[in-house]
Formats: structure tokens, sequence, C-alpha cells
């Protein structure tokens, strides 16, 4: 990371597209053959050319746009969701449609989103098209590569053209967020591994109500600090090359209702689902069960988004379920029940309890998790 940050502040502006492309490839291609092995791994950066080289089409409101968004879900669809698919829905042809050889493309999930905001973007006329080598720097610009946060083409553009920002506030910036980031991960996610590594059948069975309660919670701070300390490492990365990305966490479990939440947690991914499926669902302009319908699958996608598993389909209803029981809330008890401190407390302590006891769903199969929540609440 740091040689690509030296040569990128270092070389004419016209070229650092080249140095992100390369870097890009390179820590792709070499983590892909390292996390995959062999061929399948550093394959898939075929993916990117072609995606790139298809993107070239894109006009407003052309049928190329809709295409290419076409293909990004079909590539997405095959890699990640063929065997689950086959495997649920065509039971008794599962050992002849089953891709032996399935491998998941390191950041699929990722870069996808993002092939569907450019060319969503193209086809509403929003955002221009820039060269062939500032949009494979966009997809490939690595610290964002593999986990986020989300980036808007729009936003890249122009930090990519501009001239290089003063390189000691970057760096000094851009070094104490990479620090944060490694504490929030070594220090602290991997420490409560400890607990949440006993969320299996054979510990849920072997501890009391309590303990279960305390191990699901502490999975909730684990992924918190885990998923944000990424977040800062890449925001830090980002900002050695001068290039601010989004943030992407601000202190989600201290809001008070799961809308606010969500709009603090994963913010890139939030306001993606919010801009590419929850609005042109209808969003909040039509009758109040069709909101409740758009919620539903809006987080119904950002379910099956984050796995290829029944217990991510459960873990994004759970979240659609709250989503549409707060706007049922808010528009038949319109004014506050309690009064304000009180109030608010009770929201955030329901808000922060429910959204942890949802990550049962997230952090173990379904029929661990249907286990989990028997022994919790049955004699």
């Amino acid at each position: 990371m740091l040689p690509s940050a030296i040569l990128y502040r270092l070389v004419a502006s016209h070229l650092r597209p080249y140095v992100i492309i390369v870097s890009g490839i390179a820590f792709f291609v070499y983590f892909s053959v390292y996390e995959i092995g062999g061929v399948p791994g550093a394959f898939c950066v075929l993916i990117f050319l072609w995606e790139s080289l298809f993107s070239r089409l894109y006009r407003k409101r052309s049928i190329f746009c809709v295409l290419g968004i076409f293909q990004a879900v079909i590539f997405l669809f095959i890699f990640k969701y063929w065997n689950f698919i086959t495997g649920l829905f065509l039971p008794g042809m599962k050992s002849s449609l089953h891709w032996d050889g399935a491998f998941l493309p390191l950041g699929i999930s990722f870069f996808t989103f993002e092939f569907i905001h450019y060319a969503a973007e193209r086809w509403r006329g929003r955002v221009e098209r820039g060269t062939l080598a500032e949009y494979l720097s966009f997809i490939m610009f690595f610290p964002t590569l593999v986990a986020g946060p989300i980036k808007r083409f729009g936003d890249f553009l122009p930090k990519l053209r501009a001239p290089a920002s003063p390189l000691a506030e970057d760096w000094r910036i851009g070094i104490t967020r990479i620090l944060t980031g490694l504490v929030k991960k070594f220090a602290i996610a991997d420490l409560l591994t400890a607990m949440t590594g006993n969320l299996t059948a054979e510990g849920i069975m072997s501890v009391p109500r309590g303990i279960l309660l305390l191990w699901v919670f502490a999975y909730g701070m684990k992924i918190y600090f885990d998923f944000s300390g990424y977040s800062d490492i890449a925001i830090g990365s980002a900002r050695l090359f001068g290039i601010r990305i989004p943030e992407n966490f601000h202190w989600p479990y201290l809001q008070k209702n799961i809308a606010l939440f969500w709009t603090h947690w994963h913010i890139s991914l939030s306001f993606w689902l919010r801009d590419y499926v929850f609005i042109p669902l209808g969003g909040s302009r039509v009758a109040l069960p069709h909101i409740v319908f758009n919620l539903l699958v809006t987080m119904l996608v950002s379910g099956a988004w984050h796995g290829a598993g029944l217990n991510f389909i459960a873990w994004g209803l759970w979240h659609g379920t709250m989503l549409s029981g707060l706007r049922l809330w808010q528009f038949f008890v319109p004014k506050p029940l309690l009064p304000e401190p009180l109030g608010d407390f009770m929201a955030w302590a329901v808000t922060f309890g429910l959204v942890n006891l949802g990550w049962a769903f997230f952090c173990m199969d379904m029929p661990t998790a249907l286990l989990f929540f028997r022994r919790l609440l049955l004699p």
C-alpha cells in the first residue's frame, strides 16, 4: 500500500489512475489466489475488464445500461447463490446442478453494487462517463475493493482529478485512522471472539439463558468493532492517496430507533439500498401497506446480499419487520407516550436489544439460530 500511495503522489496527474489500476489488480490477484487458490481467483480479474469495457456503451436511457445491471446481477448470482438456490428449490436435482468448482470472487458483493450504481446513474444521466482508466481506477481502488465502503463514481471522479491535497495532513489523518482500525479489530473484536466462538449448538445447550444473551450481545460488539475497524483502515488507506471515501459508521448503537440505526450502520450500504431498491419500488411516496412492502423487500435484498443462506434471509426480514413496525407505530401513535428522557431511553433500549438479538440469525446457520431462540424463550 505505501509504495502505491507514494508513487501515486509522485507521478503526473494523468498517470494516477494507472497506478491505482495496477496496484488494484496486483492486490486482487494476490489475495484471490491466497484466499481461493489457483487460477480461478486470478481469473476473476476478467470480470472487471469485461464490465469496464461494457460500461463504455452506457448512455442516458440506453438499453446497454439495463443489460449492464442485468449481467452484474447474473455474475453475482452464479458465483454466490447458484448452489444455494438450486439446493433450496430443486433439491431432487441438487447433485446434477451443483457446481463443485464454485468459488466466491473476493469482494464480489461490493464491486457488484458499484457496477450497478454506475450503470443506473449513466441511465439516468446523472454522472459523466469518465475515461476507461478513470472507471477502472474507481472499481479497482484496492482500499475499498474487498469490503467497502461502497463508493459513488460521481464523488470519486473529482477527487481523482483534483490536485494532490497536502501530504502531511493526509498522512497524519490516514495513519491515525489506520491505527484506530487496527486497535478496533485486533485489540477489541478479536478479544470478543473468546465468547462469540461459543455460539454453536453444543455451546447453546450447555449454558444458562443469561450467558446466551451475553454471547450474542458480545457478537454485536464484535461485528461492530471488526467492520468499523476495517472501514477505518480503508478510509485511512484512501487518505494516504489524498482520496476521501464515504464514512461507514457513526455511533449506530446509540440510536433510538431502527431507522436511525440504519442511517448510522454500514452507511454506504444503507444509502445504496435506499437509492437503488427502496426508492425505485416507490419509497415512502405510496400508501402505508406499500411502504411496508417496500421496506420488507429492501431488507430482504440486504439480507441476501450479506450471504447465501436462510439465516441471512431471516436476518434481513428481522430488520425489515422492525423498520415496518416503526413506520406503523409512527403512523398510529404519532405522539410520544412517555416524557422525553425516559421515552428516549426506552426507545434506545428496545432498538439496541432487538438489533443485537437479530445477530443470532447473522452469526449462526438457521437450525442453530432457531435452537438459540428456543433455548432463550422456552422453559
